[in-house]
């Protein structure tokens, strides 16, 4: 196969992958199908199946035991399909807020941060979340998240980063 830039010979291996179009910093897509060429560096990914990706992304965001970061909060609003206006609709607040929470100007409250979380678990259901995890979210908690995520046949799955 030749590469659609530069017209140079290219090579496909199972790769992990940063993956940051999600708009999340920390993804990594472990083992899979990455096509290079050596001569001008272009580069294609292979990501089956991306939306069960995202949903997969989605159930790790809201069940880790942390306050959403500004990054995570962007991802679930884009991930529900909603613009800023919609999303301050739903959530009632002012678009602006929602731009300060999504830029880090202003931290979501816990009520906030609760309501986000069950809105994308009621917009996709995850299984086995209840009501006893979002209580153990760790207000102080500042350990970065990582986190990798593999495809099988049956689909993504979180892995070790």
């Amino acid at each position: 196969m030749n590469c659609e830039q530069c017209g140079g010979p290219t090579t496909t291996a199972r790769e992990n992958f940063h993956y940051t179009a999600s708009g999340l910093p920390n993804i990594t897509l472990v083992g899979v199908q990455v096509t290079r060429c050596p001569k001008c560096g272009a580069f294609e990914v292979d990501i089956p199946r991306i939306e069960d990706l995202h949903r997969t992304i989605a159930k790790a965001v809201v069940t880790r035991p942390a306050p959403l970061t500004p990054a995570e909060i962007r991802f679930l609003r884009k991930w529900l399909g909603w613009s800023g206006v919609d999303f301050a609709a739903h959530m009632g607040v002012t678009p602006e807020t929602v731009s300060r929470w999504e830029t880090g100007n202003l931290g979501m409250g816990t009520a906030a941060d609760r309501l986000l979380r069950l809105m994308v678990v009621n917009q996709a259901p995850v299984q086995d979340y209840s009501l006893e995890m979002l209580k153990a979210i760790d207000e102080k908690a500042s350990t970065p998240f990582r986190l990798g995520v593999e495809a099988d046949e049956t689909g993504w799955h979180a892995v070790a980063a």
